[in-house]
């Protein structure tokens, strides 16, 4: 019990913005309207509503690495990528039955996770930062997107899974859930909408709890001054790693959902695009926010469909003049300063009202 407590009250502290009864109130508005959602729209609305979601779930872990672990890092589209051609490959080759889609998303987290532990080894202990870590994740990104892509050849297969170069993998089954009768088939739907949306909530609550620990302290402490954190004992290589490959997790994770949304995963997902995008958004909800950024990219990738929907040839200029301006008007990100700026009226308006 005592430990329960404990990870409640971490759900906030000095690295998460929102405390109290009016934050907590909102989140809770704003989850019962999400999940009142599907009642009030179409099932295609609904199945798009999960593509943003999934999406969040890379930014996150981009939050994680960059805007608290101040390592910037191009590689999250490359663990995306992997663990989406990893849950095809293992879903093609051994089909749906006995939940084994579930199965194979745990799988395909994990071999991202493990990819990003052997980088992360070498950078991190070979004292790889700054400018040359956004070098090398970069580097292996691209790589990795040229390799995928010249697999076009039938001699290019895992098993009965042709990896199909440029054309990308297809035809993968959906999330199945066993159940007695008959098994849930999860299409991009109301049933993957509500499934997608509960592990958002848990990665969220779970990131606030252990950013507000003494690892998340830690982490934050090496990024203010790596130096001074190494003097008082930390292992800043060790920590490091960690938080890399926590990192990793979620954004293999967003590559699974991505590819049981659309039942395909393409090299274009770690192209230079793929790669620059999260970067946006989570520099302009502001990196070193969990809250900021899941707004920031909820509201970017909006404009960003719409743009693409009704002038496509400026939805990337839009996106790379966005990041200007945020550099240049707001570097602690759009959003955040938003929510810091009501939080300092709402402040001034309980004081005088008292």
């Amino acid at each position: 019990m005592n430990s329960f407590l404990s990870l409640f009250r971490r759900l906030e502290g000095p690295q998460t913005v929102g405390r109290g009864p009016a934050f907590w109130g909102a989140f809770a508005i704003v989850l019962l309207a999400a999940l009142a959602y599907p009642l009030f729209s179409d099932g295609y609305t609904v199945g798009n509503t999960v593509y943003f979601f999934v999406w969040v779930f890379i930014a996150l872990s981009l939050c994680l690495i960059w805007g608290y672990g101040g390592s910037l890092s191009f590689g999250q589209t490359a663990f995306f990528g992997i663990a989406g051609y990893g849950y095809g490959i293992l879903t093609i080759n051994f089909g749906s039955a006995y939940g084994f889609t579930l199965l194979a998303l745990v799988l395909a987290v994990m071999i991202a996770a493990l990819f990003a532990v052997l980088l992360g080894y070498f950078m991190f202990f070979g004292r790889i930062a700054g400018v040359f870590l956004g070098i090398v994740t970069l580097a292996v990104t691209l790589m990795l997107e040229r390799f995928m892509a010249q697999t076009a050849g039938p001699e290019w297969h895992v098993g009965a899974a042709r990896l199909n170069g440029f054309n990308g993998m297809s035809a993968m089954p959906p999330l199945t859930i066993p159940w007695p009768g008959e098994p849930i088939v999860l299409f991009a739907d109301v049933g993957l909408y509500y499934l997608v949306l509960g592990l958002l909530v848990l990665v969220y609550l779970g990131l606030r709890i252990l950013m507000n620990s003494s690892f998340g302290n830690v982490i934050v402490a090496i990024r203010e001054n790596p130096e001074r954190a190494e003097m008082l004992g930390y292992d800043v290589r060790k920590y490091q790693l960690i938080t890399f490959v926590i990192g990793a997790a979620l954004a293999g994770l967003s590559g699974v959902l991505y590819t049981v949304w659309g039942q395909y995963i393409t090299p274009s997902s770690m192209g230079m695009t793929a790669a620059a995008l999260p970067l946006i958004w989570v520099a302009v909800g502001g990196r070193s926010d969990l809250t900021s950024t899941v707004i920031g990219t909820l509201i970017v990738l909006a404009a960003f469909q719409a743009l693409t929907i009704y002038g496509s040839q400026y939805a990337l200029v839009f996106m790379g003049v966005l990041l200007v301006l945020t550099v240049l008007i707001a570097p602690n990100g759009l959003v955040l300063g938003v929510m810091n700026w009501l939080g300092r009226f709402a402040s001034r308006f309980l004081q005088r009202a008292g």
